[in-house]
This record gives C-alpha cells, sequence and structure tokens, in this order.
C-alpha cells in the first residue's frame, strides 16, 4: 500500500553519525590512511605569533586543499562551499556536522604568507613520497622526466611586445607576481634559461612563457617537470619553469640532484625523450651523476642534399680523427702553426679537416664538399657520452625504457582531464609551483589509495 505523506516536523533530539554516511570505499578513506600531518604545526610555529587571537587550523587548510585538487575543485570559494555541503569532505576535514568552513581568503593569507615562507607544501609533497617509498612503490632503479605546458592565468590582450621598454620596478610595487619574476630573473630555470626574448611579455605574470609549442593558437603558459619512478610510476619529484627546452633540461637536473639528496635514489638509467639528448645534458648523466642516458641523441648532422652525412665518416678513438669514404683522414689540424688557435670553440665543439690537396684530387668531392674547398666535420668535447647514449640506443633494455616513459605522459593526461589542472588559478613562479606540488601530492595520494590494499576489518 502506499505510505504516508511525509511532514516536515522539527524533532528536539536527533542521533546521527557522520562516520556511518562516509561509504567504506570512499576515495577519501582510501586516502586518509596516508595522510600525515604530524610535522605541520611543528613546522609552521616560528611563523605564528605567541599572542593574539587563535587563528584557522592549518591542519583543516591542508585537508581542504587535498580535497580540492584530488577531485579537481579548481575555485577555492567552490572548495570552501563543497566541504560545507559534502559529509565526506568533512569528515575527512574532522570539521563533523557543526564545524565551520574557513572563508576562502584564507587560503591566500597563509599561502603568501606563512606556507611559503615554511616550504611546507614542498615538505608535504615529500613526506608522501617517503610513505610511497615505505609501501615499496618506489624501485630506485629506474626514473623518466618530461614536461608538459599548463596554460597561464594570462592573456594576449594585456600584454606587452617582448621588444617594448617596460618598467617592471614600478609594476612590481604593486604585483607580487612581477617581484617573483624579478626574483627568478637570475635561475637557470627561469630567466637565465634563455637570453632570446620572447615575442609578448604578459603585465600580469612575465614569467609566463609565450609559446605555440601545441601547433596550435599561440599562449602563455608554465611547464610543470615530472621525475617519476619507473615501477609504479611514483611522481617522485615535480618543478615549475619556463615552457622552453632550456629550462626544462635545466629543471631535470634539479629534480635528479634532490632526489639523491634527499631521498638517496641514485637510479641507473633514466629515461626522456630527445629534448634531453643534448651533449651538455648526457655527459651530465654519464660523467657526473653515473646515470645511464636511456635518451634518443639531439643530433641534427643528417643531410638531405645527397652529400654525405657525419654518420657516414668513422671516427678512431685511438687516433682522434674521422676518415672519409674515400679513406683520407680528418684531423684537427692538418698543419702546425706558430700560434695555434684553441681547438675548442665557445660551443664546445671541436673542428676535423680535411687536406685540401686530398680534397681536390678525389672523386667524391660532389658527394662530399661540392661547395667548400675541404671537407670538415664539427665533434663536440661530449661526443663520448652521446656514443654511449647511442649504444645503449640499440639494446633492449632501451626499447623497455621506451615504453615505460609513456607513464610520465599519462601522470601529465590525469593532471589535466582528472584533476581538471589544464590552467593556473596563480600567478607567479610561486603560484606555479604551489599549484604543481599540490597537485603531485594528489596524484600520489591517488597512487597509494590504489596500489596499497587497506587492512581487513577485525570481527567483532
Amino acid at each position: 500500500m502506499m505510505g504516508e505523506r511525509q511532514v516536515d516536523q522539527a524533532a528536539l533530539f536527533y542521533e546521527f553519525s557522520i562516520e556511518r554516511h562516509v561509504p567504506q570505499d570512499h576515495l577519501l578513506r582510501a586516502i586518509d590512511r596516508f595522510v600525515d600531518l604530524s610535522e605541520v604545526r611543528r613546522d609552521l610555529a616560528p611563523f605564528y605569533s605567541s599572542t593574539g587571537r587563535p587563528s584557522i587550523d592549518p591542519e583543516l587548510l591542508i585537508r581542504m586543499l587535498l580535497v580540492g585538487y584530488c577531485f579537481g575543485v579548481r575555485s577555492e570559494r567552490r572548495l570552501c562551499e563543497e566541504v560545507h555541503l559534502n559529509l565526506a569532505y568533512r569528515w575527512f576535514c574532522r570539521l563533523g556536522l557543526d564545524g565551520d568552513v574557513p572563508d576562502h581568503s584564507t587560503f591566500s593569507k597563509n599561502r603568501h604568507g606563512r606556507f611559503r615562507d615554511s616550504d611546507l607544501l614542498r615538505k608535504l609533497f615529500e613526506t608522501v613520497v617517503r610513505r610511497c617509498m615505505a609501501e615499496g612503490l618506489v624501485g630506485g632503479d629506474g626514473f623518466a622526466v618530461d614536461a608538459s605546458l599548463i596554460r597561464a592565468d594570462a592573456n594576449r590582450q594585456r600584454s606587452a611586445d617582448g621588444t617594448d621598454e617596460v618598467d617592471w620596478e614600478e609594476l612590481a610595487a604593486t604585483r607580487r607576481s612581477v617581484r617573483e619574476y624579478l626574483d627568478t630573473l637570475d635561475d637557470a630555470a627561469w630567466g637565465a634559461a634563455s637570453e632570446t626574448r620572447p615575442k609578448f611579455v604578459s603585465r600580469s605574470d612575465p614569467a609566463a612563457q609565450w609559446t605555440g609549442a601545441h601547433k596550435g593558437h599561440a599562449f602563455f603558459a608554465y611547464a610543470t617537470n615530472y621525475l617519476i619512478d619507473l615501477d609504479h610510476a611514483v611522481i617522485v619529484d615535480v618543478e615549475p619553469s619556463r615552457a622552453i627546452r632550456q629550462a626544462e633540461v635545466g629543471a631535470a637536473r634539479t629534480m635528479v640532484e634532490r632526489a639523491q639528496d634527499r631521498f638517496g635514489l641514485w637510479p641507473e638509467r633514466l629515461a626522456a625523450d630527445s629534448a634531453y639528448g643534448s651533449a651538455e645534458m648526457l655527459a651530465w648523466l654519464v660523467h657526473d651523476r653515473g646515470i645511464e642516458p636511456h635518451i634518443p641523441v639531439f643530433d641534427k648532422s643528417a643531410r638531405t642534399d645527397g652529400t654525405f652525412s657525419r654518420s657516414d665518416f668513422p671516427y678512431d678513438h685511438d687516433r682522434d680523427l674521422y676518415t672519409c669514404p674515400a679513406g683520407n683522414e680528418l684531423r684537427p689540424r692538418q698543419r702546425v702553426y706558430r700560434t695555434s688557435a684553441p681547438l675548442v670553440d665557445d660551443d664546445g665543439m671541436m673542428r676535423y679537416r680535411a687536406s685540401k690537396f686530398d680534397c681536390d684530387a678525389c672523386s667524391l668531392k660532389p658527394q662530399c664538399c661540392p661547395n667548400a674547398p675541404a671537407r670538415k666535420i664539427p665533434r663536440s668535447i661530449h661526443e663520448g657520452a652521446r656514443d654511449m647514449a647511442r649504444d645503449i640506443a640499440k639494446t633492449d633494455a632501451y626499447t623497455a625504457s621506451r615504453r615505460e616513459r609513456k607513464k610520465v605522459e599519462m601522470l601529465f593526461a590525469h593532471l589535466k582531464r582528472i584533476l581538471r589542472l589544464d590552467r593556473l588559478s596563480l600567478r607567479g613562479p610561486c603560484g606555479a609551483r604551489d599549484e604543481f606540488l599540490l597537485a603531485a601530492t594528489a596524484q600520489n595520494l591517488r597512487k597509494l589509495a590504489k596500489m596499497v590494499p587497506a587492512p581487513s576489518p577485525i570481527p567483532a
């Protein structure tokens, strides 16, 4: 039969347990097992006054930020509304039913002050990485590195031409992002990465790079750089940089060094794409860090005009010379001068030259150097590391590394499609760093929740 009509009658007492209304298979229940905020108060204690009114609990702010980044809630104003209404969010934030949700402006106040001064978000990320290591998700034998572009909170209409003179000191007096830009002009991942002026510079966020790397409409962007372990695709380190290749290579070095210093991880191999295959990067990996580069060599020596390429000239390591297809030798010097020029130029390249006498009498000259009196072969001082990378590229281990390297690209897809971090909400290098750290922390927490099963409940 039909049930009775429901009548809204206020009761004097209610018995309600928020614990019973959060499903056992909810993502936040799985994540909560790995959230360790025991050091937050100790790290932030020097940045609070000993007098005045009690502040908002910093652990509450961190938990709310984790909720936002785990579930793709990009607006902090929207996040406060969701935490106020959602029982699972309230349970995770330890608010109960009657706990007050802080105002959205509290996040900005703490982010620009205590959180950045104490480097709290970096410490939170590293705490989660150590938990991944304790759970056996980080092998430490093979790493992969890559970068992905994230749109900045800047637009073309309010930008200046790269050749225009802009009084950045005046803008820095009122804009935090401009002050951060001026502070990073000498950093390898920012201003010092390249002296080339971009076509446009944003007045609101000048550290963002104008780029057309996606082969479509150009836009202002930052690069988020991931260093991951190849066993379970755990993000070992994350670093923001300008959206250019030189800055991304510099960020990769920083992450490898920091992983070794902070976690004691010394990988045997590093997988990456050809953007990281420059001679300097390969030499740094091989000679300075002892890491096998499973990286395609960045090489533009192949010719398409029908003449011989550099690969047609075998190199003799013992005699330090090249041999041309006709059997003649190319040496760094063909004659002895009273005052000899340096063998290595400013770009770290040596020139191996053939004898003009040999080239004039050679029948292969039209296929070798038709427009030059003699053939010259440039060789980098780091060519030994490049040769090692070429030899590794012929092995089965290299093929496996190239296949496993796709895991970092899947993390970037997850970052943009699931966590919805396809455009930054914060400006400046510090804002990009905060967002990338929180997003990587959320991805590692979701990885822990997926890979580490919950303990079985003990029967009564």
